[in-house]
C-alpha cells in the first residue's frame, strides 16, 4: 500500500461561491446538487476509491450545512474515515484558512490540499501524493485566460502570470497541492496561498510542478457546473 494515502486531505470549502449563486444559492458550493447528491459526495467518493481516509474540512460560509451532511454520511460511505472540521471565524483567504486549521487541529507534517469545487481524475491524487513537498499540480490548457498561467522549467515553478484575455495555451494551477506545515510557520490572519505563499516558494526555487495528463473541471461557474452534470449523466464516458 502506498504510505502517502495516509496523508490527510485538507479540503478548502469555506468560500461564498458568488460566481455560482445565479444557479445555486440555497447551499454552499460544495453541496451544489448533482442528480440527487451534492458535488462533495462525488469528490469524497473519488478520494475514498483511491484509498484516502483522512479528510479535514476547512469551512466558513454555511459551515453548519456541510458539517451536518458529512456527519450524516459518516454512517454510510464515510464510515471508515477520519473526519475533522476547522471553521474560520471570518474568511481568511486560502492561506489563512490553512494556517488557522493547522493551529486549530494542532497538525504538523505533510498534507494534501484540494478545492471543494474542483474535480480531477483518480490518478491525479496519487501523482501529487507521491511528489516531494512543496508541490503544485499543473494541467496544460489550450486557453489559460480564465486561470492565469504557470511558467515552468522542467519540474520547477518559475513564475505566475495574471489572468488576461487571449492569453493562449499553457500550464494552469490545478488547485491541488502537497505542502508541509512548516511552510505556514509565522503566517497568521488573512492571506492567500496563490499571492503570498507560492510566490515566496518560487523565489526560493523550491516549488515543484507535478504535470497531470488529465482534464479537470471547476464547478465555480454555472457553465462548468452544467458540464459536470452532463458528464455524470453520460456515464462518465466523455471528456470534461
Amino acid at each position: 500500500m502506498n504510505k502517502n494515502i495516509d496523508l490527510p486531505i485538507f479540503i478548502l470549502a469555506g468560500g461564498r461561491g458568488t460566481r455560482l449563486a445565479s444557479v445555486v444559492n440555497d447551499v454552499p458550493k460544495p453541496l451544489a446538487p448533482v442528480f440527487g447528491k451534492p458535488f462533495l459526495h462525488y469528490l469524497l467518493e473519488n478520494y475514498i476509491n483511491q484509498g484516502f481516509r483522512r479528510f479535514f474540512f476547512l469551512l466558513h460560509f454555511k459551515s453548519d450545512l456541510i458539517i451536518e451532511y458529512v456527519r450524516k454520511m459518516k454512517a454510510t460511505f464515510l464510515e471508515d474515515t477520519e473526519i475533522q472540521f476547522s471553521v474560520e471565524p471570518s474568511l481568511l483567504g486560502t492561506g489563512g484558512a490553512v494556517s488557522y486549521a493547522l493551529n486549530f487541529l494542532k497538525y504538523e507534517g505533510e498534507f494534501l490540499i484540494v478545492n471543494a469545487d474542483t474535480w480531477v481524475d483518480k490518478k491525479s491524487m496519487f501523482n501529487i501524493a507521491d511528489s516531494a513537498s512543496p508541490s503544485m499540480a499543473v494541467i496544460y490548457s489550450s486557453d489559460v485566460s480564465r486561470y492565469g498561467k504557470v511558467s515552468l522549467d522542467k519540474n520547477l515553478v518559475l513564475e505566475f502570470e495574471e489572468k488576461r484575455e487571449n492569453a493562449g495555451a499553457g500550464w494552469i494551477n490545478a488547485g491541488l497541492y502537497k505542502l508541509h506545515s512548516s511552510v505556514f510557520d509565522g503566517r497568521t490572519g488573512e492571506f492567500s496561498m496563490e499571492t503570498d505563499v507560492f510566490p515566496d516558494l518560487v523565489q526560493q526555487r523550491s516549488l515543484r510542478a507535478v504535470p497531470l495528463d488529465t482534464e479537470f473541471i471547476d464547478i465555480g461557474i454555472p457553465e462548468d457546473y452544467i458540464r459536470f452534470q452532463n458528464w455524470i449523466t453520460s456515464g462518465r464516458e466523455i471528456k470534461l
